[in-house]
């Protein structure tokens, strides 16, 4: 199995962060922004014209440059990486499968007006999803309620245990197989994967400090590639960008 995990492109909460760094006037479910939306076109433009090329024969493609062949297309369900998704598969003609485990952490979120805590909200429904976007596979037991189901806040750190689960799943899925498998997910989430896959989870302590955090950075529309081997696990690249012009670059 290939493994390729997409950041989304640029949110409203991402733009408000890089103007203010400040959360204030944040929404609970952000929509990509105007760049976000280029960003999105440009990822998916890209992919679609690199499956046109055929490789030299016996040449090796571990960086894709003849293309990437995806035979799936997942998304987390909070809007940013739909409407990311949502162009790949336009541009790629496939289906767009939703796996709502692969959200970022936090949730679907209001703030309380008064106390300024997190305010569990209902999430995106079928019917909105339906009539948005078409190519989008959803869950089953998705009805007229939101996804997310107002469930409570979830803190950065118990995403770690999320993030385990879905390799599981993951794997029940794919593994020893010549899937090749893109998710549309999130930054947080990300790393999480990542410290899942490489059993990296941080601890208490250090190199630095105590208060010191590593954080495995992804732009927005970044490309990781993990090849998954019948012993081993490759990091093919992390965080590839290859695809933007320097002044579509965020984070």
């Amino acid at each position: 199995m290939q493994l390729y995990i997409i950041r989304h492109g640029q949110s409203y909460h991402n733009a408000l962060w890089a103007k203010n760094q400040s959360e204030n006037g944040r929404l609970a479910d952000p929509h990509l922004t105007e760049i976000g939306e280029k960003q999105a076109d440009h990822l998916a433009r890209y992919v679609a014209e690199a499956d046109c090329l055929a490789p030299p024969s016996g040449v090796h493609n571990p960086h894709n440059r003849y293309g990437y062949h995806l035979t799936h297309l997942y998304s987390s369900l909070m809007l940013r990486a739909v409407q990311t998704g949502a162009v790949l598969a336009e541009a790629l003609a496939m289906p767009l499968l939703a796996w709502p485990i692969i959200h970022e952490w936090g949730g679907i979120m209001g703030n309380d007006a008064e106390t300024g805590e997190p305010l569990p909200q209902p999430g995106l429904n079928r019917a909105f999803f339906a009539e948005h976007f078409p190519r989008l596979v959803l869950p089953s037991d998705l009805g007229g309620e939101g996804w997310w189901g107002k469930r409570p806040f979830e803190p950065r750190e118990n995403s770690y245990h999320r993030a385990k689960q879905f390799i599981h799943e993951l794997l029940q899925r794919h593994d020893g197989t010549d899937d090749r498998v893109a998710l549309v997910t999130h930054g947080g989430f990300t790393g999480m994967m990542l410290q899942v896959i490489f059993n990296t989870q941080e601890s208490n302590t250090s190199l630095r400090a105590a208060e010191t955090q590593t954080w495995l950075v992804s732009n927005n529309t970044s490309i990781t590639r993990l090849d998954f081997e019948e012993d081993r696990i490759l990091m093919m690249y992390q965080n590839r960008l290859d695809h933007l012009p320097a002044n579509l670059i965020t984070y």
